[in-house]
């Protein structure tokens, strides 16, 4: 079906758009914020399966039961599981680009948690490279996941392929 009656060239009109909203981070998200304040990573457990899941969202994404009131410290540390090298800017990114955005699996979590990789060039990065969190000195904590820079390599062998399969 063709339209006779246009004339010229089709153009692309751009329209900024800007949304402003307020975010209630809830009673899960609260308490895990709240951990990070403590310079700790705090997840949740599923009343089911026994699945611990960081930052909890106060539900097993498993079972869709809400998630029991016990909170679980796991490490810092933990292996990349998959990654995306960024090399586009944005107004929105807090690094610049090129960097490599991580998928991490905390050590004593079942689930993963997205950072960014720094301290390493990135034709080294790696799934199964063992990192670990770069916090920002304890006095400027807040209860804020910027207490966390980065992660970076840890000086450890690479995890094991089955170890986190289960995760990409």
């Amino acid at each position: 079906m063709s339209d006779e009656s246009a004339e010229g060239p089709v153009e692309i009109i751009q329209c900024p758009v800007e949304l402003d909203y307020t975010y209630t981070a809830g009673q899960a998200t609260t308490r895990f914020l709240r951990g990070v304040g403590e310079g700790k990573l705090l997840g949740q457990r599923c009343i089911v399966c026994g699945k611990i899941y960081v930052a909890s969202r106060g539900a097993c994404p498993i079972h869709g039961v809400p998630t029991g009131p016990e909170t679980v410290e796991v490490s810092d540390k933990g292996t990349l599981v998959s990654f995306s090298i960024v090399r586009i800017p944005s107004e929105n990114l807090s690094v610049d680009p090129p960097f490599a955005a991580i998928s991490v699996l905390l050590d004593g979590s079942d689930s993963t948690f997205m950072h960014v990789l720094s301290d390493c060039p990135l034709e080294e990065v790696r799934m199964g490279m063992r990192v670990e969190a770069v916090w920002i000195p304890k006095e400027e904590w807040t209860t804020s996941l910027k207490n966390i820079t980065h992660f970076r390599p840890l000086d450890e062998p690479d995890a094991p392929y089955d170890s986190y399969k289960e995760h990409l």
